[in-house]
């Protein structure tokens, strides 16, 4: 059954669920181990290393910043959307307790990203923020035409360099190398481990005999395309089937089987929703 999360009440309280990840990671994970792995909790643990000033001080003068910027460079739409998180980010820091609840740095870093990805992921899937330096690769994209991504990475680089500085280069290192766990960790969590793959099918004879042996043999979703051959100018069929990733050797064989010389693209399928169409 899926959530209703489209309800304020149900989304708020994912929103609060989602932030409190978030603050669980950098209370537990990443600040014991003096690690600043970019955002503006890695620029509030820097600041504390630095100066003794709380966590949750800094994230909220940062996120406070990123709104004025959103006012200023987007839209009042873009800061609502970012309003709640930013606010409550800050609290959540300050009352979850800050603790090194894993001894060695490296496994506290690679647990403490996978962490962060789920609550970050959470947030995402909800359409919400957290604030923070999410804004500037909005003004970059914006302005610039800077693809959000690439500014997100720019900006979170930025941070984790002023790791040498303060807490060493070791630091510095592992948020790089948190940074890219969290960002796949991202993806698996926001896209489903269960993923599939989409397989066109093209034959010049046999295409017709391929789709029997598809329909009557296996369960896989198929649909076939009218398609035009680009040299031939022909109307022509292709099939579209969804597998599994473990059935997809299967098919391909099975498939050249049929016709050994058949065509045969594969593509991620990273999130397949409804049912057949008969």
């Amino acid at each position: 059954m899926k959530l209703p999360i489209h309800k304020p009440l149900v989304r708020g309280f994912l929103m609060i669920v989602a932030l409190e990840i978030i603050a669980i990671a950098i209370n537990m994970f990443f600040a014991p181990h003096e690690v600043a792995a970019g955002g503006a909790t890695g620029i509030a643990i820097l600041v504390q290393e630095a100066f003794k000033i709380p966590l949750w001080m800094t994230t909220l003068g940062v996120n406070m910043l990123m709104m004025i910027l959103a006012l200023s460079f987007l839209n009042g739409g873009t800061t609502r959307r970012i309003l709640f998180g930013s606010l409550a980010l800050p609290v959540l820091l300050s009352i979850t307790p800050q603790m090194m609840i894993i001894q060695d740095r490296l496994l506290a870093i690679i647990i403490g990203s996978l962490v962060i990805a789920a609550g970050f992921a959470l947030n995402y899937r909800i359409d919400a923020s957290s604030g923070g330096t999410t804004v500037p690769p909005m003004i970059f994209a914006k302005y610039f035409k800077i693809r959000p991504s690439i500014g997100l990475f720019m900006v979170d680089f930025v941070v984790c360099l002023f790791n040498i500085p303060v807490t060493g280069f070791e630091a510095f290192a592992l948020a790089i190398f948190s940074v890219g766990i969290t960002s796949l960790a991202m993806n698996y969590i926001e896209t489903g481990f269960d993923r599939k793959k989409t397989v066109y099918i093209m034959s010049n004879e046999h295409l017709p005999q391929i789709e029997d042996n598809i329909l009557t043999h296996t369960d896989y979703g198929m649909t076939i395309h009218q398609v035009v051959g680009g040299y031939s100018n022909e109307p022509r069929e292709m099939l579209m089937v969804i597998v599994e990733q473990r059935d997809f050797r299967h098919l391909v064989n099975r498939v050249h089987k049929v016709d050994p010389i058949a065509f045969i693209i594969a593509t991620e399928a990273t999130e397949v929703h409804g049912g057949s169409i008969e």
